[in-house]
């Protein structure tokens, strides 16, 4: 029976102080002190619902065999594009092959469940054998409201197919034009509706009907359920659907609001990560989402469950953080305020779409050269190998570098490069087995670096065109168990 081969998360290192919030704007909106205890995630100023989710699906697929892969499922209500398949780009950081299904998944904060549902169901009917289900959501919020402390940003991936880890039992799906928030298409921000009736009549009856349904579907009981994942960022309220449900301590999965927020479409993902990571074999779990109704699937754990736990999950992104009290930093990162960027910043930012398909699997996917007449591996390839003692002509094949090892060989910072987050950090990097390129440095302090350093590439936005409304994107240099600048 199909269902979840593996998992993989992805949470941005930095962590906002929530008192750091109400220490900034507290004095025009009072009542977030309410809020103002412990710490969200917060995406560094080159990530977005995109880049988070390509490194979810890389620890992911991390140790995999990521050719049979027929099917990339991508969740997300602020996914970069509108009228472009940005499941295809993931594809494409991936180097998957071109022949599988990219499909977006959006409009409703349960598109990640929905598209989990989706690639269960395709894998079920023999239309897809493995599919990779993925979701990512950064959300802006205006300063200073409720939602800045509610929110979190995150990724969260899943495989499936054949010998998994959970086998899928089942599904229920609820339908209801339930608005307890909406986005227009030409709005930045949500905008919601009164907190209590959206506790109430919104998360409060509908998720505990839609696990009801699934459980008398399933003739399963709720004491039988060894864990529930499912979102509400309202911790009362998540604690009061648990006893609802006649739920036990310890059934129903945390909604990390103290420590990451809530990370949308991601978020029940995220949870049923969690839940897996501590998962015996035998246990059934049952994970919904919610938005405009209810859609919530089950599963029954394997013996193979064993082995996956040592996959960087949930509990492994959380760990890796570091604090972040500069609120007006915060902003910047998301263009809440304006700063001053200077003339370089007036420079052409148009891309040149055919050689962005050209290059595709150069600029997307990092992949190189490896020469075959002497096995130099290269980037980016050449018609003629760059060892000198070789200069074979048209001897190279496609050589990944993205999960490549890499050191630094040298390093600068710039003060006078256009960036968000000055100085602007980059340098030479030389891969294990061979192989060097210049990359920017990301999530890095320059005091910390030196040469020799382990180094790992991670896929960020490298530009953004507002003018066009094109967001390109390319792979960064990282400190390999680094933590990003924080602080003042």
């Amino acid at each position: 029976m199909p269902g979840i081969v593996s998992y993989g998360a992805y949470v941005p290192a930095r962590r906002l102080q929530r008192l750091a919030v109400f220490s900034a704007v507290g004095w025009y909106s009072p009542a977030i002190m309410m809020m103002a205890m412990g710490e969200r995630s917060l995406c560094n100023w080159d990530e977005d619902a995109l880049s988070m989710s390509v490194e979810a699906a890389r620890n992911c697929l991390r140790g995999l065999d990521k050719r049979r892969v027929d099917g990339v499922y991508l969740a997300g209500t602020t996914l970069p594009y509108a009228d472009r398949q940005n499941a295809g780009i993931v594809a494409a950081a991936l180097n998957l092959s071109s022949e599988l299904a990219a499909v977006d998944f959006t409009g409703s904060q349960k598109a990640g469940i929905s598209a989990l549902i989706a690639g269960l169901q395709a894998v079920s009917s023999g239309e897809r054998q493995s599919v990779l289900i993925a979701a990512g959501d950064r959300r802006p919020t205006r300063a200073g409201s409720f939602t800045e402390l509610y929110f979190g940003d995150g990724a969260g991936a899943l495989l499936l197919g054949e010998d998994p880890i959970a086998e899928y039992a089942g599904s229920y799906a609820l339908a209801h034009d339930f608005v307890d928030h909406y986005r227009g298409a030409d709005a930045r921000y949500d905008y919601g509706w009164e907190e209590r009736w959206v506790r109430d009549e919104g998360y409060a009856k509908i998720i505990p009907q839609a696990i009801a349904g699934l459980l008398k579907k399933l003739g399963w009981s709720a004491g039988e359920v060894a864990a529930f994942a499912y979102p509400c960022y309202f911790t009362g309220a998540h604690k009061a659907i648990a006893k609802k449900l006649g739920l036990q301590p310890g059934q129903a999965i945390d909604n990390f609001h103290n420590n990451l927020g809530e990370t949308g479409c991601a978020h029940p993902l995220l949870q049923l990560i969690a839940a897996l990571e501590k998962a015996n074999p035998g246990d059934k779990v049952i994970v919904a989402g919610f938005g405009q109704g209810c859609d919530a699937a089950a599963f029954t754990v394997t013996e193979r469950i064993a082995a996956a736990q040592a996959r960087p999950g949930l509990s492994a992104a959380l760990a890796h953080r570091v604090v972040e009290e500069n609120y007006q930093k915060a902003l910047a990162f998301t263009e809440r305020i304006e700063v001053e960027s200077g003339i370089r910043a007036e420079a052409p930012t148009q891309t040149a779409l055919t050689v962005l398909w050209r290059k595709r699997k150069m600029l997307l996917g990092l992949v190189g050269g490896k020469c075959k007449a002497c096995g130099t591996p290269q980037y980016p390839a050449q018609d003629i190998c760059v060892n000198p003692a070789c200069n074979a002509f048209h001897q190279l094949e496609d050589y990944e570098f993205a999960e490549r090892p890499a050191v630094i060989k040298a390093f600068t910072g710039d003060l006078l490069a256009v960036t968000i987050e000055p100085p602007a950090v980059y340098g030479l990097v030389q891969f294990a087995g061979g192989g060097r390129m210049v990359a920017d440095f990301t999530d890095c302090e320059l005091h910390k670096l030196k040469v020799g350093q382990s180094m790992r590439m991670v896929f960020r936005k490298r530009y953004h065109d507002a003018e066009r409304g094109f967001t390109g994107y390319f792979w960064k240099a990282t400190p390999t168990g680094e933590t990003a600048k924080g602080g003042a």
